[in-house]
């Protein structure tokens, strides 16, 4: 066993949570690091960090709600020098598709002089299971912008594998992933899937980047809907329309299609039939 333990940073969030929980069952160590965690970690909180950071032996990073929002690189450039005064020896980065912000965080990153593996994830199918696009699949809508733009959608637990594997084996040190879904899809495509997989008609409705805010306003606050808007403009304009084989360089495997995915959660009872 690893005498040091992984820190995953956002712990309580949707690749997070599954990361911790998959190392766990590795039997690998685990600080968990959240503001509500035993040792905290708080982005908006620096003193937080080098104590979050002491001992560990490698850190998941993640930004909440995205790279793309304002000062988060710089933070990432804190929180790097951070990590190397405090001994650690790998760091793990989530980060974005075809984002200029994200791209900045990464070389971050790459030039630490810490031992790195990015991970460069598609959109997250899980954002209609557990994300602000939960509630319009509950109403039988999927208002989305990008009109006919195809998207590579990635099964966040494919994201989690890759994490794992990098944190927990060799030979991933130094590598870059692009992660993405088997397939292209338009949203009216994935609106189909999920009507097929919830057993209803779900109705992909095209709407303005404007409505978009809105919408995710409403669902979770201005401040993560400027963010989500933003990505929106920067990515739905056809630069991430292909696929991408990060899966299966880390993994030896093929990513889950989106399919599987909506079966299983229509299956947990995500979006129940009553509603």
């Amino acid at each position: 066993m690893q005498p040091n333990p992984n820190l995953v940073i956002g712990a309580t969030g949707k690749t997070g949570a599954r990361v911790a929980a998959k190392l766990e069952a590795k039997g690998l160590p685990v600080r968990r690091g959240s503001r509500s965690s035993a040792i905290p970690f708080d982005w908006e909180s620096p003193e937080t960090w080098a104590p979050a950071l002491s001992g560990v032996r490698a850190a998941y990073v993640t930004y909440f709600p995205d790279l793309a929002f304002p000062g988060a690189v710089e933070k990432l450039e804190s929180l790097v020098e951070t990590a190397k005064d405090a001994g650690v020896e790998h760091i793990v980065l989530l980060s974005g598709r075809g984002e200029h912000h994200a791209r900045l965080g990464e070389e971050v990153v790459r030039n630490s002089g810490i031992d790195f593996t990015l991970v460069r994830a598609a959109w997250f199918a899980q954002n209609f299971s557990e994300g602000y696009l939960r509630e319009p699949i509950l109403a039988g809508v999927l208002p989305m912008p990008g009109g006919d733009i195809a998207e590579p959608i990635i099964d966040i637990e494919d994201i989690a594998d890759v994490a794992v594997a990098a944190l927990s084996e060799a030979g991933h040190r130094g590598r870059l992933y692009e992660v993405t879904g088997p397939r292209l899809m338009t949203f009216a495509e994935m609106a189909e899937v999920l009507g097929q997989a919830v057993g209803r008609p779900i109705q992909h409705i095209p709407i303005s980047y404007d409505d978009f805010h809105a919408n995710v306003a409403a669902a979770g606050g201005d401040f993560v809907a400027n963010v989500f808007t933003a990505i929106a403009r920067e990515t739905l304009d056809g630069r991430n329309a292909h696929t991408s084989d990060g899966v299966m360089q880390a993994l030896g495997r093929p990513p889950r299609d989106f399919a599987e995915f909506a079966t299983e959660a229509a299956r947990e009872g995500t979006w129940p039939a009553a509603a």
